[in-house]
């Protein structure tokens, strides 16, 4: 048996599990007296609470999915899906093409409707917001095809970092893998992952972007996945990955 059944979790982090908010903003609600626990106010976060607990955020219960070990899946997903669960002009969602016998689940960041790859997929809120936290330092490994011409000398000068429109960019790695008539194939790496960063970047060079692959995100590879698969991580190699989320 998990050593986590017998001495229970520490209630900012259960709460962020369950996708109420992150760690620090769980600790400061129970400062804030937000927070029962079997209907008495608490004032600490130094408290360790199990599945037969019930908690009350703001008035309302909490559900249990906070007291479940995480789950993450690797999914690939295609070109023309849009990462969100609901769509406003009535678009193809991710969360409508997975299989049926999955937990409901939210993505690790995004990709864009046109970008396809590796999306990072779990039932757990308090997850998924530390694997997106820039203090991981996870590198995001993209192919990409695009329209025009480039050298290596100018997709080296990227690792300067960047400025567009106003806006920094950090250091970015670029290598040209082939020019391939009046396409270029590259492979590129980023930290930041900022709102479609490589589209951007790519026309500050005069680089129309017609296809863009995630290849891995931090430790965790696309592979042999095929397009609108799902294959789950065991939670071994998850806890090995992610310590600092399981500390």
């Amino acid at each position: 048996m998990d050593d986590s059944v017998n001495k229970g979790d520490r209630i900012a982090k259960v709460m962020a599990r369950a996708g109420f908010c992150s760690r620090r903003d769980a600790e400061k609600w129970i400062l804030d007296g937000r927070v029962s626990v079997n209907g008495k106010a608490i004032d600490s976060p130094a408290l360790n609470v199990f599945p037969s607990d019930r908690i009350i955020v703001d008035g309302k219960p909490m559900n249990k999915e906070g007291m479940r070990e995480p789950r993450l899946f690797r999914y690939h997903k295609p070109s023309g899906l849009v990462t969100t669960h609901k769509d406003e002009q009535g678009r193809q969602t991710v969360f409508e093409s997975l299989p049926d016998n999955l937990p409901r689940v939210i993505s690790v960041g995004r990709l864009d409707l046109n970008t396809e790859g590796l999306l990072l997929l779990t039932n757990d809120g308090g997850l998924s917001r530390f694997m997106e936290l820039p203090t991981t330092g996870w590198v995001r490994r993209y192919k990409v095809r695009a329209y025009g011409h480039v050298t290596q000398g100018q997709l080296d000068d990227l690792e300067k970092g960047v400025t567009i429109d106003g806006v920094k960019y950090a250091g970015i790695e670029a290598k040209l893998e082939k020019q391939q008539g009046d396409n270029a194939w590259m492979s590129i790496a980023l930290k930041e992952g900022k709102n479609r960063e490589i589209r951007r970047v790519c026309e500050y060079l005069d680089l129309r972007v017609n296809r863009l692959i995630r290849l891995s995100y931090g430790p965790f590879q696309l592979g042999n996945l095929k397009q609108g698969e799902v294959e789950e991580i065991k939670l071994k190699v998850i806890k090995e990955q992610l310590k600092g989320f399981f500390q």
